[in-house]
């Protein structure tokens, strides 16, 4: 592994409840990923979820009665996402590993689907993302499906000129984040140090290990970082935004628009 990522670990173990909170603050993140799950997704089998967190989709997945490995860097997280499934009653549905996803080798088994969905975000040095779909890729069947989340390099800006205005006054990240997709080596390290990835990567990643490319989305598409105007929507209004959003969210044209990306592959014999 050649990027020590002590200082992502860290900032998971800082930030539990925000990151319980971070779903639902996304709620078309959430809710597109879901639709794809369901489309794609067989209907019973093993999951192994690498990047669980607290829980969110490892308490559904249990709930549609999966058996689901839940894996993640943070052991504050995983404790979290213990106690959301214990109180729920599906602690027995699921096992929990700390592990870095360029490490699986506490997990066994072969699974019927992986959702890799949140390493890849912080993996900054491409061979370390390769060996997260390596070993993601060893443990899935033949014919089986990933489900990789990443970061998009463009639309990262909606969010930076939202929240943090000034941050275009630091120049030389600036410029690093652009046409590097990272911060300049040389900054220190700590908080959200990402990877954000540019779409004509996406597939050449995931293919050079052996996936077939099923479809690259934006779980965000057309909004930005309006999250709270969908959050309000209820009721038909809802579902029919979400029919319209999730019609158009692998339109090439807007994919990278998108904060969220998701890869969908099939592992090929």
């Amino acid at each position: 592994m050649s990027d020590d990522i002590g200082d992502i670990q860290a900032f998971y173990n800082s930030i539990v409840e925000k990151e319980d909170a971070r779903l639902e603050a996304h709620q078309l993140e959430y809710d597109l990923t879901w639709r794809y799950l369901e489309q794609y997704l067989p209907a019973k089998g093993s999951i192994l979820e690498v990047g669980a967190a607290t829980g969110r989709y490892t308490l559904e997945l249990a709930k549609r009665g999966y058996q689901v490995t839940a894996v993640d860097l943070s052991p504050e997280l995983i404790g979290a996402n213990r106690k959301r499934l214990t109180e729920a009653g599906l602690e027995k549905q699921v096992q929990f590993v700390v592990a870095d996803a360029r490490d699986l080798g506490a997990v066994t088994g072969e699974f019927d689907a992986v959702l890799l969905m949140g390493p890849l975000y912080h993996l900054i040095v491409e061979a370390d993302r390769h060996t997260a779909l390596r070993e993601a890729a060893d443990r899935l069947r033949t014919g089986g499906i990933l489900f990789s989340a990443l970061l998009s390099r463009m639309a990262v800006f909606s969010d930076l000129l939202r929240n943090n205005p000034g941050w275009i006054e630091t120049q030389a990240e600036v410029q690093s984040v652009l046409a590097d997709g990272k911060r300049p080596d040389d900054f220190p390290r700590g908080g959200f140090r990402a990877y954000f990835v540019r779409i004509p990567e996406i597939a050449p990643l995931h293919e050079a290990i052996g996936f077939e490319t099923l479809t690259i989305t934006g779980v965000e598409p057309a909004i930005a970082a309006e999250d709270a105007n969908y959050n309000k929507l209820e009721g038909k209004q809802r579902q029919l935004w979400l029919d319209l959003l999730y019609a158009i969210s692998a339109e090439p044209s807007i994919v990278g628009a998108s904060r969220h990306l998701l890869y969908i592959g099939k592992k090929k014999a």
